[in-house]
């Protein structure tokens, strides 16, 4: 039997925040395709396959909000473990697509590990945290385990190569480790070790990588090739102007300039049908989730609910961030997926999974003492 106090503290404000912006996508996403027959395969089809993606993650959302979230601080390493092992498994019979091998056939769908990684490093995180907090804060020496939890699964990601999900799961872990408190010292030393492995990572890029930072800086550059990506999004966005050009009529996505309309820059098919007024509330229903997520943190009454909560809040954020970055031109495209919106299996159950972690967080906030 459930527990009559759970559905009592239900939370509703998240799960109808979720559904609004899973709908959202769904609709999007059909604009999207629906001047494009080549997107997937068949005009259409692409809507109702994400119809199918969010109907399962619901159902993910549901299970992971059932049983008592503290199961996963006795499964955290197993979990870990496992999603180190697909990283691994994806090296050796991964599925290749425009260059990176990312995938794991699973018969008629296709599996993104690294998608599962966020979450893992995140619980795996907490785990560690929870149990040695420290008024002065954690040491150098006590960081070396959960810096090598986060360097394994990045270098095994970097290598597919997945530069941009490899930046989030770096996000997520500094999300923690500064939320949880670091020495000043340390801080400071792993500040400097960043700044200077950021310089040098240039020399280990790849000819695409490198090319798509400089086409950030100077897009004007090369406007019919490695420039065209940010060029049209920026002139989707800006055509939308205040109120949009309306749902199905953005000419940008409609005479397919705008690429990739239907993941990364799903964003950009948004301001231009919706205009400056619908992207906002896009953006505003994102902030919503981000506070919410982060109350949810506030309220939990025990060490792992609090770090947990806040780990998967700013995977949420970490991916919202860069995406509209990218589709604004404030950022090189990296290929992030707009959680709850862009069209993607793999990102839609982890998002709805971390979704209801957090619900799960949120319902048993009563159930331990402060």
């Amino acid at each position: 039997m459930i527990d009559r106090r759970l559905i009592e503290h239900f939370d509703w404000v998240l799960l109808s925040l979720t559904l609004v912006l899973g709908g959202i996508g769904i609709l999007t996403i059909y604009s999207a395709a629906n001047a494009n027959v080549d997107i997937a395969g068949a005009k259409g089809l692409v809507h109702l396959k994400q119809s199918y993606w969010f109907a399962i993650g619901t159902g993910v959302m549901i299970l992971m909000a059932l049983f008592s979230y503290r199961w996963l601080n006795r499964l955290a390493l197993p979990i870990y473990v496992f999603s180190i092992g697909l990283l691994v498994a994806v090296l050796f019979v991964g599925k290749e697509v425009s260059g990176s091998q990312r995938w794991l056939d699973l018969g008629p769908v296709s599996f993104q590990p690294s998608e599962l990684v966020k979450v893992s490093i995140v619980i795996i995180l907490a785990r560690y945290f929870s149990r040695g907090a420290s008024e002065e804060g954690f040491s150098l020496i006590e960081l070396w385990k959960p810096l090598i939890w986060t360097l394994i699964p990045f270098a095994l990601i970097v290598k597919q190569p997945d530069l941009g999900t490899s930046l989030i799961v770096l996000l997520i872990a500094g999300s923690v480790c500064m939320f949880v408190k670091i020495e000043r010292r340390t801080l400071i030393g792993l500040t400097g070790v960043v700044i200077a492995g950021s310089a040098g990572a240039w020399f280990f890029l790849k000819g695409y990588q490198k090319q798509r930072i400089l086409t950030f800086l100077d897009p004007q550059g090369d406007p019919l090739g490695a420039g065209y990506h940010i060029i049209q999004s920026k002139i989707a966005v800006g055509s939308g102007l205040l109120f949009g050009k309306g749902f199905l009529k953005g000419t940008q996505n409609a005479l397919s300039f705008l690429p990739e309309q239907h993941t990364d820059f799903i964003f950009s098919v948004l301001a231009e049908e919706w205009g400056f007024l619908g992207a906002a509330a896009i953006i505003l229903l994102y902030v919503l989730v981000v506070i919410w997520g982060l109350a949810i943190a506030a309220r939990s009454k025990e060490p792992f609910g609090t770090i947990l909560a806040v780990g998967l809040t700013s995977m949420i954020f970490w991916q919202t961030f860069i995406n509209l970055a990218m589709a604004l031109a404030l950022l090189p495209v990296v290929g992030v997926p707009l959680p709850l919106i862009s069209y993607g299996g793999s990102s839609m159950l982890v998002s709805m999974g971390a979704i209801g972690i957090l619900l799960n967080i949120s319902m048993r906030r009563f159930l331990f003492k402060e």
